[in-house]
């Protein structure tokens, strides 16, 4: 495949944006950076798009991680239990997902969102248990929301950012903040599987991968910022989210049915 010069400049401006994403939510960076590389970019194929896009997305989702950290933001425990569940799920996603045709994935991609936003606006009055932790009694129920996750993760060839939080969430009770920063372990991990099991099929395109990669730096870190300012107000995290989920939803439906 290759591109021409706009389009790897666009590459790094998406990439920005899906930075931006990571860092502020702890997903919806593949929610953005699948559309975008499609129908922005102009990647023709979408199992390259979906290839390509997981492994820069677990590559910024690795740079905002970092921030978080710093921050305090991650349960070190609860993220490495979910993520273990979930990177055998993503890999039997992944797998069934490059044989279906890449047009559908887009679409049922686009339903899925739309559940899961109004999900987060059911939940927005919940703070969550600051202490909340991964205890023995709660770890079949994180292993299951794990193993969920990353098989839808993997089928769609998303990191999976905007279903793990959620999934944290129920199955440990933990704040907004805490799952954001805590999903970007298993956001990596998710993508890394996702993208290794494509790249092995021919579906990732490198120079837009690294292109991606570099703008997503730098928006991880205004992301992260301007999170943990979003975090005391009651519920804002959880809006800002459902919107995202939804403005992005509508728009691929409404391309889907075009097509």
């Amino acid at each position: 495949m290759t591109l021409d010069a706009i389009q790897y400049l666009l590459g790094g401006l998406s990439g920005s944006l899906v930075g931006f994403t990571l860092g502020l939510f702890g997903g919806g960076g593949s929610i953005l950076a699948v559309p975008l590389m499609v129908y922005l970019v102009g990647v023709p194929s979408p199992h390259i798009a979906i290839g390509t896009s997981a492994f820069a997305v677990a590559a910024n989702a690795g740079a905002s991680l970092i921030d978080h950290a710093r921050r305090g933001n991650v349960k070190w425990r609860c993220a490495a239990v979910f993520s273990v569940a979930g990177v055998a799920g993503a890999l039997v996603g992944s797998t069934v997902g490059k044989a279906i045709d890449g047009h559908k994935l887009l679409l049922l991609f686009a339903v899925l969102m739309v559940l899961v936003g109004i999900l987060m606006l059911r939940n927005k009055g919940d703070q969550g248990e600051i202490g909340a932790e991964c205890t023995l009694e709660k770890s079949p129920k994180v292993l299951g929301f794990g193993a969920a996750t990353g098989l839808f993760a993997g089928f769609f060839g998303i990191g999976g950012g905007f279903l793990i939080v959620p999934g944290l969430i129920a199955s440990t009770g933990m704040p907004m903040l805490m799952a954001i920063g805590s999903s970007l372990v298993a956001v990596t991990a998710f993508g890394l599987t996702t993208a290794l099991n494509y790249a092995v099929s021919g579906y990732v395109d490198w120079p837009l991968a690294i292109i991606f990669v570099c703008g997503g730096i730098a928006g991880s870190a205004v992301g992260s910022a301007v999170a943990c300012r979003l975090a005391p107000k009651k519920g804002a995290l959880n809006v800002a989210f459902a919107v995202m989920i939804f403005v992005v939803a509508a728009y691929m439906i409404f391309k889907a049915s075009r097509s």
